[in-house]
C-alpha cells in the first residue's frame, strides 16, 4: 500500500502541530464479484476487500473536541463530542461523525481527536469510499478508548452509522466486506444471517480489473430506493404462495416457479424478483465454481449477472453497458459485469495476465469512442479488512 504523501507532514501541516503520539489505521474498499442488489433483501453477495482504501492519522484530545481534515476535500470540519449531529454542510465527515456517536451511545467515554484522512479510492465509483472511512474511524476508536468490541460488532456499528446518522438505508455488505475482509480471499456472505465463509480466490493466470466508467452515479439514490420498495412489494404478494421463507433473499427458484403467478399483474415487479432470485443462485454456483477452480464457469456467470441487471433490474444504462461489451470483445477476457449500485461507477472483469496491458487499450478506445468519456483501470489486488497499521 503506498499513500500519496507522508502523513505524519500531512497531519503535522494540517493541525499545525506535531503527529508525535499519533497512530496509523487502514480500512480498504471493497469489490463485490457477483450478487448485485441482493444485500437488503436479505440475500447472498461475494464481496472481496481491496488493497487500496482509506488510511487515518489519529491522535487522542482530552478536550472534547473533533477535528477531521481530508486530503481529498478543502477545509477542516470541527465540532464539540456533545454536539454531535448531522449537518449537511460537513459533507464527508458525517460519516465519521456518525460513528463517533455510535461509540458514545454504547457509553464509550470518546474524549476529542484529531483524524487526518487520506485515501486512494476514487469517489463515487461504487467501491465503499464511505463503508472504509466509517470502519477506519471505527478501529481507531476501538483501539485509542479500549473498547474491546469485536469486527464483526464494529461491521455492525458502522452500518447502524450510515442508516441513522447519514441517513442511507443501505445494506451490511460494504461495511462487512471492509471489516472482514481477508487476502485472497472473497467472502460469502448470508446478508440475513450473518453467516459467511472465505473462499480462496486463486486467479492463476487471470487478473481482475476494475474499470471506472468516470460517470457520476446521478441516479443511483433514487432508482436504489425505487427498487428496493418493488422487490419489498414483490415478496408481500408472492408470500402467501411461498413456504416459510422470511424474505426475498430466502426464496429459491423452486419457490419462485411457484409463487410467481402473484406477479403477473405487475410486470416490472417480476422482473426485479426474478433476478434477485437468480442472481442468488449464481453466487451459490460463482463459489462452488472458485473451490474448483473453474474460472471460465466464474466469467459465464459474471456474465450472466450483469445481462439480468441489465434487463431485468434495469440498473446499468449506456456507459456500463458499453465498458462491458468492449470488455467481452477483448482477447483474454473471460467475464464482464458491473459492481455497486449501478448507472455509473465501476465494472469488473476477468482478464488474462498477458492481455491486461491489451485490454485496458481496447477498452478505453472503444469506450470513449461510443461515450466521449476516458475510462480507469485498477488492477485489483485482494487484501486484508480494517486494521491498525505498524507505524
Amino acid at each position: 500500500m503506498i499513500r500519496k504523501q507522508s502523513d505524519r507532514e500531512l497531519f503535522e501541516k494540517t493541525f499545525g502541530e506535531s503527529a508525535q503520539g499519533t497512530r496509523l489505521f487502514f480500512a480498504p474498499g471493497r469489490v463485490n464479484l457477483i450478487g448485485e442488489h441482493t444485500d437488503y433483501t436479505g440475500g447472498l453477495v461475494f464481496p472481496a476487500a481491496l488493497s487500496f482504501g482509506t488510511w487515518a492519522r489519529v491522535r487522542m484530545r482530552r478536550d472534547g473536541l473533533l477535528r477531521f481534515a481530508s486530503t481529498s476535500f478543502a477545509g477542516l470540519v470541527e465540532c464539540q463530542i456533545d454536539s454531535l449531529t448531522y449537518r449537511i454542510e460537513d459533507g464527508w465527515a458525517n460519516y465519521p461523525k456518525g460513528v463517533i456517536k455510535e461509540f458514545l451511545d454504547k457509553g464509550v467515554p470518546v474524549t476529542g481527536l484529531d483524524i487526518l484522512f487520506q485515501g486512494n479510492i476514487p469517489q463515487g465509483a461504487g467501491l465503499s469510499s464511505s463503508a472504509s472511512i466509517e470502519l477506519v474511524t471505527a478501529v481507531a476508536l476501538n483501539e485509542m478508548f479500549n473498547a474491546g468490541f469485536p469486527m464483526l460488532e464494529l461491521v455492525q456499528l458502522a452500518r447502524h452509522a450510515e442508516n441513522r446518522f447519514v441517513g442511507v438505508n443501505c445494506g451490511i455488505m460494504d461495511q462487512f466486506a471492509v471489516g472482514m475482509g481477508k487476502a485472497d480471499h472473497a467472502v460469502l456472505l448470508n446478508c440475513n444471517t450473518l453467516s459467511f465463509s472465505y473462499i480462496p480466490l486463486v486467479l492463476g493466470d487471470y487478473r481482475l480489473v476494475i474499470t471506472n466508467t468516470n460517470k457520476a452515479r446521478s441516479l443511483a439514490e433514487s432508482k436504489y430506493n425505487e427498487r428496493r420498495s418493488e422487490v419489498e412489494e414483490g415478496f408481500r404478494l408472492m408470500s402467501p404462495y411461498l413456504d416459510k421463507e422470511e424474505c426475498l433473499g430466502q426464496v429459491e427458484l423452486a419457490g419462485w416457479e411457484k409463487a410467481r403467478h402473484a406477479l403477473n399483474s405487475a410486470p416490472a415487479v417480476a422482473r426485479r424478483v426474478e433476478h434477485v432470485v437468480k442472481e442468488n443462485a449464481r453466487v451459490r454456483e460463482s463459489a462452488d465454481a472458485l473451490r474448483l477452480g473453474d474460472l471460465l464457469r466464474f466469467g459465464k456467470l459474471m456474465n450472466e449477472s450483469h445481462d439480468s441487471l441489465r434487463d431485468l433490474y434495469e440498473v446499468t444504462g449506456h456507459e456500463l453497458d458499453t465498458l462491458v461489451k468492449v470488455a467481452r470483445q477483448s482477447e483474454g477476457c473471460i467475464g464482464s459485469r458491473m459492481t455497486g449500485a449501478g448507472f455509473g461507477g465501476c465494472t469488473v472483469s476477468l482478464v488474462h495476465r498477458d492481455h491486461v496491458q491489451a485490454f485496458q487499450h481496447q477498452v478505453a478506445n472503444g469506450y470513449h469512442r461510443e461515450t466521449g468519456l476516458t475510462p480507469s483501470f485498477y488492477v485489483a489486488e485482494i487484501g486484508d479488512g480494517a486494521r491498525e497499521l505498524d507505524d
